[in-house]
């Protein structure tokens, strides 16, 4: 099929059939299409835009670009969540654990962060000897027999993203919707899970700039999910501030374990356990969120959450002792603290400022070949709506000689807004999309 016939029916706004679809996607992988057609075909959809039926249509050709999975040889309900990524967001360590004890499978592939912090993925590595190389068998193995497991995405996966995300990259495409979408959910599908929820950030510390965005996003997602034949659902939640207290790699495993443990309550584990009771619902195991919210809290007061916790951290070649000794995570060398230079209330946090400070300090990269330093980040003792007097203390830096501290104190300082007036209370949760 002639690449130009393609970009010109899409330039001028007409709807791809499947055929054409799917010869661009097998186009951008065996490189029939040129780096330059496929740039613009991508900007002819992103001024265009896409039906529905060309989306999904899309999506299930970048799905089908490479090796898919088939967990039909596991038994029992399998589920994945997906957060579009913020600051202090630790949902997946702790509610993956938490679900696989009520008899859903969560077969988790994730990522490398290259925003703020690391992603799922260098988190885990912090856990001394953790590994999150696994090839399919020994994974699905590890999902039949522990309940869960956590591991990097296999090359095949959904190659035709990779492909196209680096051309989105360069030729300012990335936040177009119809292309976010069939990113996000090729490689769900890819990953063969029955049930998916979706964590779709909204605020200063968020991909979608807006909450209108935000809504369109989840949406558009949770739609073109179900028709997929898949069960979809999509949480929309607050990143106006950190939604955890530890900003960093191993800092954020010590909170998912001391929320494990039972040792500390908040938004953290409010949204983790929401998220999972979600997946519980649309999985059949519950009849309502708040009957599998209270069934998360139990496995929490029990001591099973972390249990499997340390069972998966041992499936993987880590140390399962960390689960009850956090001592045994890596340590960063100062720790510097951050004052209030007034009195006042917390008005507002710049959640993306936050998160670039963290970055200068180590915790994140720029490129996917930077080193991080897992032991580096921040640890935060204010919310928006605190009241403090000068000389308190509104975030503590742990950094090593590597970090930048001047910039990244300087940074937080500015990041951290405070005003006479008690501010109006944030909605954690702002809106849920079935």
């Amino acid at each position: 099929m002639n690449p130009c016939d393609i970009i010109r029916k899409k330039r001028f706004g007409g709807e791809l059939n499947e055929q054409e679809i799917r010869a661009f996607v097998s186009g951008v992988v065996d490189g029939s299409f040129a780096d330059y057609q496929a740039s613009a075909l991508l900007m002819a959809i992103c001024i265009n835009g896409m039906t529905d039926r060309e989306t999904l249509a899309l999506t299930l050709a970048m799905a089908k670009s490479g090796d898919t999975l088939d967990l039909s040889d596991v038994p029992g309900v399998k589920a994945d969540k997906h957060s579009t990524g913020g600051v202090g967001d630790t949902t997946s360590l702790i509610l993956v654990p938490l679900v696989a004890c009520c008899g859903v499978k969560m077969a988790k592939m994730s990522g490398r962060g290259l925003g703020f912090t690391g992603g799922t993925l260098d988190k885990l590595e912090s856990i001394p000897g953790m590994s999150i190389d696994k090839n399919i068998e020994s994974f699905k193995k590890q999902v039949s027999e522990v309940g869960c497991a956590i591991i990097g995405q296999t090359a095949e996966l959904a190659p035709a993203d990779k492909v196209l995300y680096a051309l989105r990259d360069v030729t300012a495409t990335v936040d177009c919707l119809p292309l976010v979408v069939s990113s996000i959910l090729s490689k769900k599908l890819a990953a063969g899970t029955d049930v998916v929820v979706l964590d779709v950030k909204a605020g200063s510390g968020a991909i979608m700039d807006t909450y209108d965005k935000s809504v369109q996003l989840a949406k558009t997602m949770v739609r073109i999910g179900n028709m997929s034949g898949k069960r979809f659902s999509a949480l929309i939640t607050d990143m106006d501030q950190p939604l955890g207290s530890y900003i960093g790699n191993a800092l954020e495993v010590e909170e998912a374990i001391e929320v494990l443990a039972g040792r500390v309550e908040g938004p953290l584990k409010t949204v983790s356990l929401t998220l999972g009771a979600h997946i519980l619902r649309n999985a059949g195991v519950v009849e309502t969120v708040e009957k599998g919210i209270a069934l998360l809290d139990e496995k929490i007061r029990n001591g099973e959450g972390l249990k499997k916790f340390s069972e998966m951290i041992a499936a993987q070649g880590g140390n399962p002792k960390v689960a009850y000794d956090t001592s045994l995570l890596p340590k960063a060398k100062y720790h510097i603290d951050v004052t209030a230079d007034r009195e006042g209330y917390i008005t507002a946090m710049r959640t993306g400022d936050i998160g670039n400070a963290a970055k200068l300090l180590g915790a994140g990269r720029e490129r996917k070949t930077d080193v991080l330093d897992l032991s580096v980040g921040l640890v935060m003792k204010v919310r928006v709506g605190d009241s403090v007097k000068k000389g308190d203390t509104l975030c503590t830096l742990h950094a090593g000689d590597k970090s930048d501290r001047i910039a990244a104190h300087n940074l937080v300082r500015k990041s951290i807004l405070i005003g006479p007036d008690k501010p109006e209370p944030r909605p954690l949760i702002l809106d849920v999309v079935e």
